[in-house]
């Protein structure tokens, strides 16, 4: 009991420190109106559109080499600025990894640990609410999915909702201003059309102050509904198989129970009615919904550039958590492989980024809090455990991160993937299945790249396995990880 009171006091003095440290869419200019404006310095301040996908895999772009999707307006923001090739994010679920882009730090610290409606303390701030301080008129469109909806904070405008998958067609949302958020209200049409729709003509209004827009998607989300545009898309069009799909068949050799009894398997599992029937319907569905997010990103970077603001604005898009499609025959993320970790993270900022710009470097979502800061010309609280991004703008490779932390905590859970935590480097991975009975997987990811060949437990490789696990000792401690386990 003492211990306990000695790990509450810890978090209450780390909360206390953290304190102090769609073409043509547009809302009615009414909607709007009774805003006041900032008045804007004479060395004005970079606005910031964050562009927040729901389980965009990184390689769900055109860019990216994708032979099937198109994303022409994402894309843009690649080749306009920067194309960071190794993005992950260190929780691969969505209301600790929002969490932990909101806040620059792990969802160990913050106590958002995984999906069950858990707020982030309010003694720990967020971006909005730091740029807020420094004269930003903040707005957030979509879907929170954070323990109140970030109805908890200050939002110049607010129009959103917190379920995890709210109704496509007769979307539950509510609206906000000026820090007061009323009554959710169901609205007619397809979600992200109407997140879009006021997104944009919040952006259209006067304004002589900087501002920071949240567009947190809901596409693409189990139940997968497409926007009635796209019902016809990729009919007739061939979906590969991943090679790994039928390893199920042959009960997934070498890989450890916690993986094998992974239940998120596309066709031959009931965890819920969202299950997809088929690799083609939910690469289909799943593609669909990104193209709608890729419209949506055209309207958006269309409206900057009308209004004279593209330039002036630091467009980031990326992605809460990756996504099976029929790796091993799983779809859903939440395990520590390659589809479910990795996430687009292209910015685009020509003041400050070169256009065609690119990094190999591992960046993190803990990454994304203190790059707005830097960007924003603010300090970064030293609570935060991200690191800005803009040293590899510079070139700066050689002193960034060699390996870092993944933790995963929801168990028993509707998923029921066993809790895990995992070292990554730039060569290998370790992930440490931590409850009984504890399990292991160790990868080459680049002789194996495809994570299947499990090399823990062979004698050749002794060493490494104790070598990573050591580190993931290390990295907790310097985390500030206390979870037991």
């Amino acid at each position: 009991m003492k211990d306990q009171r000695k790990k509450n006091l810890s978090r209450r003095r780390f909360l206390k420190a953290s304190a102090g440290a769609i073409g043509g869419l547009a809302a009615a200019p009414e909607v709007f109106s009774a805003y006041s404006h900032r008045a804007r310095p004479a060395d004005p301040k970079p606005n910031f559109v964050i562009l927040l996908g729901e389980g965009h895999r990184a390689d769900a772009l055109s860019l990216a080499g994708n032979g099937i999707l198109k994303t022409p307006n994402l894309d843009r923001i690649g080749r306009e600025g920067m194309n960071l090739h190794n993005a992950f994010v260190v929780n691969s679920l969505c209301l600790p990894s929002r969490a932990t882009i909101l806040t620059g730090l792990y969802s160990h610290t913050t106590g958002a640990i995984d999906n069950r409606n858990r707020p982030i303390p309010l003694a720990v701030p967020i971006i909005s609410d730091l740029l807020r301080q420094a004269g930003y008129e903040v707005a957030c469109f979509g879907k929170a999915h954070i323990g109140g909806g970030l109805r908890d904070r200050y939002w110049d405008y607010y129009f959103g909702f917190n379920s995890a998958a709210t109704d496509y067609y007769r979307p539950r949302i509510a609206e906000g201003r000026n820090g007061t958020v009323g009554e959710d209200k169901v609205y007619d049409g397809y979600v992200d059309d109407l997140l879009t729709e006021r997104a944009l003509g919040w952006l259209r209004q006067k304004r002589e102050g900087p501002f920071c827009l949240f567009m947190l998607y809901q596409a693409p989300h189990a139940p997968f509904y497409r926007a009635r545009r796209h019902l016809d898309l990729y009919n007739g069009v061939s979906i590969p198989k991943p090679s790994s799909f039928d390893d199920d068949i042959k009960g997934y050799p070498g890989k450890p129970r916690a993986f094998a009894a992974y239940p998120n398997r596309i066709g031959t599992t009931n965890v819920g009615d969202n299950d997809p029937r088929t690799l083609e319907e939910v690469v289909k569905d799943y593609y669909a919904g990104a193209v709608a997010v890729d419209e949506s990103a055209g309207s958006i970077m269309e409206a900057l550039r009308e209004t004279g603001q593209l330039d002036n604005t630091v467009v980031l898009f990326t992605s809460d958590h990756g996504f099976f499609l029929g790796e091993w025959g799983f779809y859903d993320k939440r395990l520590m492989h390659e589809p479910s970790i990795r996430v687009p993270m292209l910015i685009r900022y020509p003041k400050r980024i070169s256009a065609g710009s690119t990094s190999e470097s591992m960046v993190l979502n803990l990454d994304i809090a203190p790059t707005v800061l830097e960007l924003a010309g603010l300090s970064i609280p030293p609570s935060m455990q991200g690191r800005s991004l803009l040293p590899l703008v510079k070139g700066g490779e050689a002193d960034w991160r060699k390996d870092w932390l993944y933790e995963y905590y929801e168990y028993p859970g509707i998923a029921a993937a066993r809790p895990h935590r995992g070292v990554r480097t730039e060569r290998y991975k370790l992930i440490h299945y931590y409850l009984a009975p504890e399990e292991f997987e160790l990868y080459d990811l680049t002789n194996d790249p495809g994570e299947l060949h499990n090399l823990y437990g062979e004698p050749q490789h002794a060493a490494l396995a104790t070598q990573l696990r050591q580190r993931i000792e290390q990295l907790r401690k310097e985390t500030g990880d206390s979870i037991s386990g």
